[in-house]
């Protein structure tokens, strides 16, 4: 089942348990996706293409989420993580933080990393390998770690 047939079953059955936050949400993924078509010129999205729409609406709400909190505008946050605890259904499941490590640690031999200097080019092997599986900051800071230890 593709994810815009996965957001049309959910959606329906938003409306019919009558779930506003839920059909809101799932209104405004079925919009990213269906925008960021129209903007490839493609009539469906690869795997890949869903996968990269979903992650930006996570850290965006993230993102927000962060600033309403230093904001202390407790009330935006709470909507927030109600919205960023939606869109986390449809995202792939999370690898855990050894599993990411393990995958850095390879990443790191694979390219031959062996000081900071080689940062950029450790992320840019890495990120494709976990996206949507991991958060950008937690893979950056075991990328640090490990470049780290290496010296």
């Amino acid at each position: 089942m593709s994810l815009l047939e996965r957001l049309n079953n959910d959606m329906k059955q938003a409306m019919k348990n009558k779930e506003k936050d839920r059909l809101s949400v799932i209104r405004m993924l079925k919009s990213a996706l269906q925008n960021e078509a129209i903007k490839l010129m493609k009539q469906d999205l690869t795997e890949e293409e869903e996968l990269t729409v979903l992650s930006r609406e996570l850290k965006q709400r993230k993102d927000s989420l962060h600033e309403f909190e230093k904001a202390g505008r407790q009330d935006l946050a709470d909507k927030l993580l109600t919205e960023i605890n939606y869109v986390e259904v449809y995202m792939p499941e999370q690898l855990s933080e050894e599993d990411l490590a393990a995958i850095v640690q390879e990443t790191v031999k694979e390219v031959n990393a062996s000081s900071k200097a080689d940062m950029g080019k450790v992320m840019g092997a890495i990120m494709p390998k976990v996206k949507g599986k991991a958060d950008g900051s937690l893979v950056n800071k075991l990328v640090l770690q490990q470049l780290s230890q290496t010296n």
